[in-house]
């Protein structure tokens, strides 16, 4: 900067104490600072909410509490309508658990099917069950409850879970077969030139190798079963089958005045599973979105 207050002094070139790089960069954070603080906003609203009193919540424009109380996260150990609390997070452990294995079994074993092995009318197949991503849920929502219904299987898991054992989330098994196509078909054919069958191929050599694919799908599973409300909603009667997402419609449900306080510090600590679930397997998830297949 002296150097060049000097030569613009002798008349060499003008002063530039703020370059344009440098203006822009901080352009730029400002912004990405602006759109975080929009981004984090309902997190500290949150946050403050769960440690004030009912009264004070709605209508409040303060973002933190003055007085900090914890009443609220009291009376989730005294549970709501004589029901413990660890009911609704035990059923939703159970639900997004089950999920979780059902997908990354069935659609796995889907993918390998239309990315390993060669049969009549697979392109066919593959473009349908492209082609269900465009179905929206409304459309079947109500045969599947007709079905289920005639079937006695109403106030239990298994509408919740039974679909997830039969590959019918499309992205996952898009994803999954995205993943083995870049897998060398070689590695296929050592093995059956050892004598390996496509059970033995699929749980040997290509499922170790699509842990990236396998993990990012289980991630994504869990989040949307554990936060899944509409499921629960039409096949569960009674609220000790209830998930944690119904588990909150009970607090605004129960008497004349509403508990907001009591919903807000659930609603809080219902996120503790779902972000110890994301940190614990983030590392893969980059890996398995970009679906680069063996790295050298």
């Amino acid at each position: 900067m002296v150097a060049e207050a000097l030569g613009a002094l002798r008349g060499d070139r003008p002063v530039t104490l703020f370059p344009r790089k440098h203006t822009g960069s901080l352009a730029w954070h400002l912004g990405a600072l602006a759109v975080l603080a929009v981004v984090l906003y309902p997190v500290v609203w949150v946050i403050g909410g769960s440690f004030k009193p009912g009264d004070e919540i709605v209508g409040s424009l303060e973002l933190l509490p003055t007085d900090p109380v914890m009443a609220n996260y009291t009376r989730l150990s005294e549970g709501i309508a004589d029901i413990p609390i660890s009911t609704f997070f035990l059923n939703s452990t159970v639900l997004a658990l089950g999920s979780v294995g059902g997908v990354v079994v069935s659609c796995s074993l889907a993918a390998y099917a239309f990315a390993r092995i060669r049969f009549a009318g697979r392109n066919l197949m593959f473009g349908v069950m492209i082609g269900t991503l465009l179905l929206p849920y409304h459309v079947v929502m109500i045969p599947q409850y007709v079905l289920f219904q005639k079937l006695e299987l109403i106030n239990t898991m298994v509408p919740l879970l039974l679909g997830k054992y039969l590959a019918v989330d499309a992205f996952f098994v898009f994803l999954m077969v995205q993943f083995m196509r870049n897998l060398p078909k070689e590695l296929d054919e050592a093995a059956r030139l050892d004598g390996c069958g496509h059970l033995r191929i699929y749980w040997s050599i290509v499922l170790p190798l699509c842990r990236p694919a396998l993990i990012t799908s289980a991630i994504f599973t869990f989040i949307h079963a554990w936060n899944d409300f509409m499921g629960p909603l039409l096949y569960l009667n009674e609220p000790e089958k209830y998930t944690v997402s119904l588990g909150l419609k009970m607090f605004v449900d129960q008497g004349a005045v509403a508990d907001y306080g009591g919903m807000i510090a659930m609603s809080l600590v219902a996120l503790l599973p779902v972000l110890a679930f994301f940190l614990a397997f983030q590392r893969y998830l980059i890996d398995g979105m970009a679906t680069s297949g063996l790295k050298g």
